[in-house]
């Protein structure tokens, strides 16, 4: 199957291993991966600060880009979320109805990556080791939005060596929200040092997810309070094999 690869801004920015581990898990499992270069960003920081006027032509050219994509795979349950939940509104109030055309086309075409491994490719086992303890944080969109449940965690539980430890109050969020903790940094602040603490008290060595930008946020946390715990995108792990297993 042919999977077009789609790479929230701040992954390309920040975290690009996670589109390549994305690629190996993907090839690994038989697929061709491409990247249109073309793409830019799905439009969300634009949405949900009130800027959706601003936010229609991304969405548009994210719908040119995608036009005869078979599958969509994003390492980004929030950009997903924001495809599912609010093109179909931006679409419906341009009034424009070969918009709203192309958004329905669009939305069954539209994976985050451990959906499309587990709920339409079939996979659960992705041939991964990895010899860590490792905890989950499921953010705010994967367990609200998608509803991915367990998903994460079935991938994980099948990686060889792996030993998956239970995250206390796993539902809670971790603060982030995007420019919620630029414009909330008291609270969310707070909100961190709580989850950190339910990390900590896992007994991890490594916390994933399969949102950058959560993990960006308790990186940062861990990382000033010199906590010996790291952070990794759910492909990380998935992209690592018997040769890789200590990575």
């Amino acid at each position: 199957m042919r999977i077009s690869l789609f790479i929230a801004c701040y992954n390309d920015t920040l975290f690009p291993d996670t589109g390549k581990a994305v690629v190996r898990v993907l090839e690994r499992l038989g697929h061709t991966v491409d990247f249109n270069p073309a793409q830019t960003c799905c439009g969300q920081m634009h949405w949900n600060t009130g800027y959706t006027r601003e936010a229609v032509p991304i969405i548009r050219h994210f719908l040119e880009v995608y036009r005869e994509a078979e599958v969509i795979c994003i390492p980004s349950s929030s950009c997903v979320a924001m495809i599912r939940d609010h093109y179909p509104k931006a679409a419906e109030e341009s009034g424009d109805a070969k918009f709203a055309e192309e958004v329905e086309s669009l939305l069954p075409r539209v994976f985050e990556f451990s959906e499309l491994l587990v709920r339409y490719l079939r996979v659960e086992d992705a041939g991964a080791a990895f010899a860590h303890k490792v905890t989950y944080h499921a953010s705010c969109h994967s367990l609200r939005s998608l509803g991915l449940g367990d998903i994460p965690l079935r991938l994980l539980r099948n990686v060889r060596g792996l030993e998956l430890l239970p995250l206390d109050d796993v539902d809670r969020c971790c603060g982030f929200g995007g420019t919620f903790a630029i414009k909330n940094a008291d609270v969310s602040s707070a909100m961190l040092e709580d989850k950190i603490e339910s990390v900590l008290k896992s007994g991890a060595e490594v916390c994933t997810a399969v949102d950058n930008s959560c993990l960006l946020h308790l990186f940062g946390g861990l990382h000033r309070r010199r906590l010996p715990v790291r952070t990794a995108h759910l492909a990380e792990i998935l992209a690592c094999t018997s040769e890789g297993a200590g990575q």
